[in-house]
């Protein structure tokens, strides 16, 4: 009949205050809702879209759900319609204890975009748990001489329920010595304390019995009972008496088992077994049975195991001190646990953005998370941060709830994933922190231009190379990623010598590989620059240029030129140098060019022959020609020098030149006509006595056989004579008579046998060659400069058609009628 009543009352009590479930706080960062416990699961709790002023048809698109905070999930929410439901049946006793109000804290994330938003819901207790006591029957001994107004503490009964539900008094039976008082302790509880009223009188009543009653609140209330005998002692006139009346004493949560908390002391100033006394336990609770222990006979209390702040903050033990004759004293003892930093907080991730792009504006949401410490004071206080250089930050969203956003855009070619680690520290001594890792990729967007390794390039190439050979390689790095970072190379329209650009060089587009197209001239182009552009694959594409300067590096395929004295020139080189010079004396100075640079171009001089090789010398660098000893009347007037130019060429090239230097005592006209009368009279002289030695050997052979002679020489004329007519026809008739003579290459058909030498002199009137005959009266001017170096060869010409110079003499000695063969080509 009871329990129908009571749960008759439940249903009345959960009626009432479904009636009174509403918002406490609307707007605002957390909506807070009221349940009573034992609600069904599956109940109504509230529609918090409403509440929260969302659309309930974007709670599902949204993806919205309910997190609750701890292990387990108390509520769940219906995504179509925004009502949340109970998942299972709330006991308030097992969620909160003691505990009151007792609070379950959720949240309700939506996503796309991300949000969140904090609840509420307070479970309201109900009367569904009567009073109970550990024991149901307490013993209490008392002696017979107890004065009347002696108070004895009994042992406290447990009621779950909280607040006007809980434990509200106490109630004995009717018996004519006792009454009963409800106390209150610190921490609000009640216990009952006994008041003797009359004195005991054990011959009257050895034994007294009587009910002692729990009640609570509620309405009906519960109430527990339990029976109290009381055991009147012979008398003992002497009880034992604590030296406190209230013990104190402050323990460490993790100080170690056996741990002495405080020692009890009381006295007795009876003797013998009157005067014995022993420590126990007056009220025995299972909290405190199991926390400490007592040594009966020192009064020693110590921890069975370690505390837990988090548990219990505050224990009350009674202790009592029984003498030998049954009398017992009481006294308090408080323990205060005091806090420990334990417990390390504790980081949950609710809701993580993985990948995001490197142009995500500032403060997006990246994740959600909360953190929470068991502890308590500094203890229990947290502090979430990133690391200083990561572009994150945790900022709070409510209690113990933080977002973790970006601060500023990023640069996946620098970073492209960042380890992020949430660190949640707590304040206490020493500190304890947790650590929770967020992996979080940048995905990449083509913002980036390729980069050439260098600002430019230079590339070498010999001249005369050939065809499609590799010069150099460019190479551009874009630090995008895939398709972004493909670069592909161009070469920019240009022209090089009046030719398209594309006619020189070449560019692999894969590799940047660039090749010569074709043969290059150092002569004709030193260097020169062509501009490459580097494309990425993105879209739209990005580019970058880049200089690159191509030098030709020259061949030494030029020989010297040299400028004086001028070889080819109608007039020769005379210097004069006069017999008073002295030793070192500067007579000449030959001044040589070189097409070619560098080493090629290098020139150095050197005297190859010499009328008088001891008389002059030739300095290697400047060509600077100069006396070596003082003249004296035994040098030769006329000296004839040779110098050879030679360039510094792995395959070193040269050129000659001639200089005629005359020894004279002045330099007056008078002395240079007197010159060149000697000279002429000279050369005269020699000849005149050649002519005379002729003369006398044929009117020698003449007087010995004129006759024979005569005959033989008429005949060997004719016959020759014929025989030179006949070659002399065949001689001009041949039309390739020109490629008969010399091939410059050295392939002609001339044969080797035949030797050649080239004569020119100016028109000073004093000519070398005095009495040359021709045998061929005339041949056209490319017969006669056949052989000769091109651009000698054109300059002759063009002086020959010109009338600066004329034709002397040809002479031509075939080598099947002379073993000695010669051929002489004079021009004046």
């Amino acid at each position: 009949m009871a329990d129908k009543k009571r749960r008759t009352t439940i249903k009345r009590q959960v009626a009432s205050l479904v009636l009174f479930l509403c918002v406490w706080a609307l707007g605002c960062e957390t909506v807070r809702y009221a349940v009573p416990e034992e609600m069904e699961s599956g109940s109504f709790v509230a529609n918090v879209a409403n509440d929260l002023g969302l659309d309930p048809k974007g709670l599902s698109a949204r993806r919205a759900r309910v997190v609750s905070e701890g292990i387990r999930q108390h509520f769940q929410l219906n995504s179509n319609t925004g009502n949340l439901f109970i998942t299972e049946k709330l006991d308030r006793e097992e969620l909160c204890a003691q505990t009151d109000p007792c609070i379950l804290y959720f949240e309700i994330i939506l996503e796309n975009p991300l949000q969140s938003y904090r609840g509420e819901v307070r479970v309201y207790d109900v009367n569904d748990h009567s009073p109970e006591f550990s024991d149901n029957e307490l013993l209490l001994k008392m002696p017979e001489s107890t004065p009347p107004g002696s108070r004895f503490p009994l042992a406290s009964a447990q009621d779950l329920d909280v607040g006007n539900n809980s434990l509200q008094s106490y109630a004995i039976s009717s018996t004519d010595h006792f009454r009963v008082c409800t106390r209150h302790r610190s921490d609000g509880r009640k216990y009952a304390e006994l008041v003797l009223e009359t004195p005991l009188d054990r011959e009257e009543q050895a034994e007294i019995s009587f009910m002692l009653t729990a009640i609570d609140g509620g309405s009906p209330a519960l109430s527990g009972a339990a029976e109290i005998r009381i055991t009147v002692l012979d008398i003992n006139d002497n009880v034992p008496e604590f030296s406190q009346t209230l013990y104190r004493a402050r323990v460490l949560e993790n100080s170690e088992q056996d741990y002495v908390v405080l020692t009890v002391s009381a006295t007795d100033l009876d003797e013998g077994i009157n005067g014995a006394i022993s420590y126990s336990f007056s009220l025995k609770s299972k909290k405190n049975v199991s926390a400490f222990s007592i040594n009966p006979v020192t009064g020693k209390i110590r921890l069975l195991g370690p505390l837990d702040f988090e548990e219990t903050e505050i224990y009350e033990i009674d202790v009592q001190a029984t003498d030998g004759g049954g009398l017992s004293a009481h006294s308090e003892v408080l323990v205060e646990v005091v806090d420990v930093n334990d417990n390390a907080p504790e980081v949950k991730v609710t809701s993580l953005v993985s990948l995001i792009p490197e142009d995500s504006a500032p403060e997006t949401v990246v994740a959600l998370f909360n953190v929470r410490d068991r502890d308590s004071g500094d203890n229990g206080r947290i502090v979430c941060s990133i690391e200083d250089d990561l572009p994150f930050s945790a900022k709070p969203t409510s209690k113990n709830s933080y977002s973790l956003v970006t601060e500023n855009a990023f640069d996946r070619e620098k970073v492209s994933e960042y380890d992020i680690t949430i660190a949640a520290r707590d304040l206490g001594t020493p500190t304890l922190s947790t650590e929770e890792r967020i992996i979080v990729k940048i995905s990449d967007i083509n913002d980036n231009s390729p980069e050439f390794s260098q600002t430019s390039y230079t590339m070498y190439v010999r001249e005369n190379n050939g065809p499609a050979v590799l010069i150099g390689k460019v190479n551009a790095f874009d630090s995008d990623s895939e398709q972004n970072a493909k670069v592909t190379y161009s070469l920019w329209p240009a022209e090089v010598g009046g030719l398209p650009l594309l006619s020189y060089i070449s560019i692999n587009s894969e590799n940047g590989n660039v090749y010569a197209l074709r043969s290059m001239d150092y002569e004709q182009i030193r260097e020169f620059q062509v501009t490459v552009r580097a494309a990425d694959g993105g879209s739209p594409p990005l580019s970058s240029e880049v200089i690159v300067r191509v030098v030709i590096i020259d061949e030494n395929d030029n020989a010297p030129f040299i400028l004086y004295p001028l070889q080819n020139s109608s007039s020769p080189a005379n210097d004069l140098v006069p017999r008073s010079a002295e030793a070192g004396y500067l007579v000449a100075k030959v001044v040589a060019v070189d097409g070619d640079s560098g080493q090629n171009s290098w020139l150095s001089y050197h005297l190859m022959k010499a009328t008088d090789p001891v008389l002059f010398t030739i300095a290697s660098q400047n060509g600077e020609i100069r006396t070596t000893r003082l003249i004296t009347d035994r040098d030769t007037m006329k000296q004839k020098l040779i110098v050879v130019v030679r360039d510094s060429g792995e395959l070193p090239l040269s050129s000659s030149a001639t200089l005629n230097i005359a020894l004279v005592d002045g330099f007056s006209d008078l002395h240079m006509r007197f010159t060149d009368a000697a000279v002429e009279e000279e050369e005269n002289g020699t000849l005149t006595m050649y002519l005379i030695i002729s003369l006398c050997l044929v009117s020698f052979v003449f007087f010995i056989s004129i006759i024979v002679f005569i005959t033989i020489k008429l005949y060997r004329r004719r016959v020759y004579g014929e025989r030179f007519m006949s070659a002399s026809g065949n001689f001009y008739g041949n039309s390739n008579f020109q490629n008969n003579l010399i091939d410059v290459k050295g392939n002609g058909t001339l044969s080797h046998s035949y030797r050649y030498e080239v004569c020119l002199t100016t028109g000073s009137g004093n000519s070398e060659f005095k009495f040359l005959r021709p045998i061929i009266p005339s041949l056209p001017p490319q017969h006669v400069i056949a052989g000769m170096d091109s651009g000698k060869e054109q300059d002759l010409l063009t002086n020959f058609q010109a009338g600066n110079i004329r034709l002397e003499c040809l002479s031509v000695v075939i080598p099947e009628v002379v073993s000695h063969q010669q051929q002489h080509c004079c021009v004046d």
